[in-house]
């Protein structure tokens, strides 16, 4: 199963999902965990140029481009062998955050983003995607007293991250069977539990699915 962790900046996915793989290992899921962009050498080469303070030139169609690219190399080396060999995949961010941050965010034209995204990952879309919802300011925030990196996308102005938050939450309201939005804003012990609970029921409905044919 491919499960895939979203939200705007700021939002905890990185922060929960070691714990998560680490409560599926417990059960006896064989767990791969991995990011975006980056998760293979090429991969992190191109997330160099992404976050790099420096590029503040660059352009909303070298953005998007720049991250299918990192997203391919990814898709191909990583994430379809895995899923391929029956493991668990959990990612950190994939391609919806292409359609909330450059679609929604910067306003390019979601029908062709969604062409894009279907040639860079081969067609590979998420079992299920956990949306960690919060509050932009709230997000932003957190990722400025966090004392993590803080990169040329975070610093977007305020206005881009509302639409961003709002892109994903029109994602999850428009296909229901994939997304369970989470209330990121609660401590890290709630959401880490609910994103438990969610994960497992899942799992569980896909054995039962299966153990019925």
């Amino acid at each position: 199963m491919f499960i895939t962790l979203e939200g705007p900046d700021g939002s905890g996915k990185t922060s929960q999902i070691p714990a998560l793989a680490e409560f599926l290992r417990e059960q006896g899921y064989p767990v791969l965990t991995t990011r975006e962009p980056g998760g293979t050498v090429i991969s992190n080469q191109i997330r160099a140029v992404l976050m790099n303070m420096e590029n503040t030139s660059m352009c909303a169609r070298t953005e998007t481009l720049l991250f299918c690219a990192a997203r391919a190399q990814l898709v191909d080396e990583v994430i379809r062998p895995h899923l391929e060999q029956g493991d668990l995949v959990l990612s950190d961010r994939y391609a919806d955050s292409t359609l909330a941050y450059q679609g929604y965010g910067h306003g390019n034209d979601l029908q062709l983003l969604r062409q894009i995204l279907n040639f860079a990952t081969g067609g590979l879309w998420p079992d299920l995607t956990l949306l960690l919802d919060v509050d932009s300011e709230l997000g932003l925030r957190r990722r400025k007293d966090g004392g993590g990196e803080w990169n040329r996308l975070d610093a977007y102005e305020l206005a881009l991250h509302e639409r961003v938050r709002h892109g994903y939450r029109q994602m999850a309201l428009a296909e229901p069977e994939r997304w369970v939005i989470v209330d990121g804003s609660r401590s890290f012990e709630a959401v880490q539990a609910e994103l438990r609970r969610v994960v497992l029921e899942r799992l569980q409905r896909t054995v039962s699915g299966h153990a019925g044919r």
